[in-house]
């Protein structure tokens, strides 16, 4: 596994960024958070210690709630008695509330917004690379659509060893596809549409320097998009336990310049066996 260190590992993706603002903006406010209610912990600690000659102090209450006297101007306000005879305990919720307004803002504010971006804004552009990703145990298969944008079709009953996704040779829109095994290739700087699915149980597509991670779902064809920045060459990792060899369902994510990825793609072509022969009914066995 790639030793990422005490640092986030290296942001190659157009909304890596992003994901990265929000994870220390968290951490920020849970540190200050700790930093605050511990200094006045230790405050009350010390405040409050146990001291030879001082002697505790008690504070009762003789009255209970209900008969604490309320001004008028507060019996006036709906639910004004209820909040007069309780406004030591609602004191106490300040900080609480105060709290809870932060994480409603950063939900409000930025999380939605930006989830939205990533998730649900996938990218237009004519010139998106259009991938399938069908995951199964324990191996990532990696579909091309190739230059016409079209995936050839997939049959079940064509499935083997040498065909891990079912692809039919025969259809006329497999002619360009490409499929690989635990290794997938990108352009850098270029957007790619991704269908992701699974032959069997759930899975977890994960690329950290991208900072994507989606579950690939039985059954489903789930979109998801990423745009790299930087060429190099990182791990696809399976971030949801899948099995027994759920550790080694690991590939590699090589992203290249457009040149390189072209020429890579045209060498992949090239080693695509020849579509078998349509039948010929008249012939003779």
């Amino acid at each position: 596994m790639t030793n990422f260190a005490w640092a986030l590992p290296e942001a190659a993706s157009t909304f890596a960024h992003q994901i990265d603002f929000g994870i220390y903006l968290i951490h920020a406010a849970m540190l200050g958070i700790f930093i605050l209610w511990g200094t006045f912990f230790v405050y009350l600690l010390v405040k409050y210690r146990a001291r030879p000659g001082v002697p505790a102090e008690r504070e009762d209450h003789d009255d209970t709630p209900a008969q604490i006297s309320v001004p008028d101007s507060f019996s006036k306000f709906p639910f004004g008695q209820i909040l007069y005879r309780h406004k030591g305990e609602l004191k106490s919720l300040i900080p609480d509330m105060v709290i809870m307004l932060f994480e409603i803002a950063l939900i409000v504010f930025y999380a939605i917004p930006v989830w939205s971006r990533i998730k649900a804004s996938v990218p237009a552009s004519p010139d998106a690379l259009k991938v399938e990703i069908i995951s199964e145990q324990f191996a990532w298969n990696i579909h091309y659509a190739g230059p016409d944008g079209k995936f050839g079709a997939r049959r079940p009953e064509l499935v083997h060893f040498s065909n891990s996704i079912g692809l039919d040779r025969s259809d006329p829109a497999s002619a360009d596809d490409v499929v690989m095994g635990n290794e997938m290739h990108l352009p850098v700087g270029r957007p790619a549409i991704m269908k992701l699915t699974s032959k069997d149980v759930i899975h977890s597509f994960f690329v950290p320097e991208f900072r994507l991670k989606q579950d690939a779902m039985p059954g489903m064809e789930i979109p998801m998009w990423v745009e790299p920045t930087k060429v190099g060459k990182y791990e696809i990792a399976c971030a949801q336990l899948c099995g027994f060899a759920h550790s080694h369902m690991r590939g590699d994510m090589i992203v290249q310049t457009q040149e390189e990825f072209d020429a890579w793609y045209k060498s992949r072509l090239a080693a695509i066996p020849a579509a078998p022969a349509p039948a010929n009914s008249t012939e003779e066995f």
